[in-house]
């Protein structure tokens, strides 16, 4: 069956056409990338990580084998392989194989756990995942274990950097050389659907977000004209591959646009500074707190980072003032804003240089390969200058969500996406967000999801009813608060809960850092928890 039937979703030949006739699409994959780079520059290394070195002609020689032997075990065009694994070299190898192959990729964040897991396997139909034997602490093999017999469509699991486990394959077995002629080697489709990547959604049920080999590449290509970069600059990348930056700037940019990458398994800001100098690091992306801890660090290492001419960041609340203590620790402008979303990466890239310092700092950043809107709940323009809901459209934008029911109103009649983010036009072509619509709260760069925490707190016999809500934190940006209405006189306090929400199976990041426990909640004439009374109540009360 093809990929655009098993998703039954896809561009119109009206869009394929256009974009391809602008430049905005360039008619390839990176299978095809791969294919040219290991033929013309084998043993460039593209990809580090701590001692290991991959290089072009190792990447595609592996993925080859790899994907000859994800055939033979049963793997066809449109099936979905997920991966929940670190950022590690095997990363590349898998995802340059599913392309061969015409596979679809899910990467799977490793912070989720059982139910979370659980979930985007069944939603997504993966027949295969591949996980670490242990990271962190968590036994993601055995976890996979417990699940697999309520998984029935799930056929394989394939444990990586692992010993061999019953019911399993180590990931090493799948490198030996396979019959590549035995291999039907599908024809590459650039606009076919290529990745789901699932989002927090206001629900508490994760959005599968579609995207295809063209609306991500594109994604890319605008970063690296925008921030002026070069073929062969070093990318320093911490943030995880399994989140949409990690996944295109870390594995995929080197073949899109011939940039290298230095993977980082867990951020440690000290290891950071050392790895920037090292390698003479030009760009790297991350959240609110790698910001932060980059410049205490680099300060207490002597270093300005004299090689790093990009930071964009972005995916949690930025302070002005960190952007304006970066650009001046460090020794060029490198620091501004951005701002997108898994639907919509990049909308904004940034303004460069000590000339867009002020707006580097006080804006989201600059529009760049996006149509962009800002309208008020009838879907009317608002006024120059006014504050409204922010919608885009553009060849980076994502196909749509895989469940139709999350399609609906996701894109208004003219195609543009709406974003829920509330904001305003600055500067002629810059966006300054003000705040959101989306029952979201943004941990770290980490979108949580309220209703899904409450959803589970309300399963404790202790809580009548809970509001979770956004909190700030002064490393994070934002955590987790929830307030509680008791069902009786038990106060389970933070300790409590979060081992009620372990034994749920929920990730550690979306247990509550602090409850409070109310009578009542501020509502609305019809009943409606007023959350942005408790988000200011909470926020008056935290220092930080």
């Amino acid at each position: 069956m093809a990929r655009d039937e098993r998703w039954n979703v896809s561009h119109g030949k009206d869009d394929v056409a256009r974009f391809r006739a602008s430049g905005a699409w360039r008619n390839r994959t990176i299978a095809d990338d791969a294919r040219d780079m290991a033929a013309s520059d084998p043993d460039v290394v593209l990809w580090v990580e701590g001692d290991n070195r991959l290089t072009a002609g190792e990447a595609f020689a592996q993925a080859r084998n790899l994907a000859a032997n994800l055939h033979r075990m049963g793997l066809r065009e449109g099936d979905v392989v997920s991966f929940q694994l670190p950022n590690w070299t095997e990363t590349v190898v898998l995802d340059i194989a599913c392309v061969l192959l015409g596979l679809v990729v899910n990467p799977v964040v490793p912070i989720y756990r059982d139910a979370e897991l659980q979930m985007i396997l069944a939603d997504c139909g993966a027949k295969i995942l591949f996980v670490p034997e242990e990271f962190r602490g968590v036994r993601f093999a055995e976890m996979v274990e417990k699940l697999r017999p309520r998984l029935p469509g799930l056929d394989h699991v394939v444990v990586v950097r692992g010993a061999q486990r019953a019911g399993a394959t180590r990931f090493e077995e799948l490198l030996e050389p396979g019959d590549l002629d035995a291999v039907p080697w599908p024809v590459q489709r650039p606009e076919a659907i290529k990745m789901i990547m699932y989002t927090s959604g206001t629900t508490g049920r994760p959005k599968g977000v579609l995207h295809t080999h063209e609306t991500l590449a594109r994604a890319m290509q605008a970063c690296f004209d925008h921030w002026e970069l070069r073929r062969g600059d070093w990318t320093l990348m911490p943030s995880p591959v399994t989140h949409v930056t990690g996944f295109s700037y870390g594995i995929e940019w080197p073949l899109v646009v011939g940039t290298r990458t230095v993977f980082m398994e867990r951020w440690h800001a000290a290891e950071a500074v050392d790895l920037v100098d090292d390698f003479g690091v030009a760009v790297t992306v991350g959240a609110t707190p790698f910001l932060a801890e980059l410049i205490e660090a680099a300060d207490k290492a002597g270093s300005r980072l004299p090689s790093l001419n990009v930071f964009g960041c972005g995916g949690a609340a930025v302070p002005p003032g960190l952007i304006r203590r970066a650009n001046s620790a460090f020794a060029n402008s490198c620091a501004f804003r951005i701002y997108g979303a898994t639907e919509a990466p990049v909308v904004t890239l940034g303004y460069l240089g000590a000339a867009g310092a002020d707006a580097a700092a006080d804006t989201d950043g600059e529009i760049v390969g996006y149509e962009v809107r800002v309208v008020d709940d009838e879907g009317n323009d608002v006024p120059a200058g006014g504050d409204g809901e922010i919608i885009v459209r553009g060849p980076s934008l994502f196909l749509g969500y895989l469940d139709p029911a999350d399609r609906q109103g996701a894109l208004d009649a003219d195609g543009y996406f709406r974003t829920g983010d509330i904001g305003r036009i600055v500067n002629g072509n810059g966006i300054l967000v003000t705040g959101r619509k989306k029952d979201l709260i943004i941990r770290g760069g980490e979108n949580l999801s309220a209703k899904e925490i409450e959803d589970a707190l309300h399963r404790h016999e202790a809580v009548r009813e809970a509001a979770v809500v956004s909190m700030p934190h002064a490393r994070l940006g934002e955590t987790v608060c929830a307030y509680v209405i008791p069902a009786g006189p038990a106060r389970p306090d933070v300790r409590d809960m979060a081992a009620f929400l372990d034994g749920a199976g929920l990730a550690r990041q979306k247990y509550p850092e602090r409850i409070e426990y109310v009578d009542d909640f501020p509502r609305t004439a019809s009943g409606k928890v007023r959350k942005d009374m408790l988000r200011k109540r909470i926020a008056g009360e935290v220092a930080v």
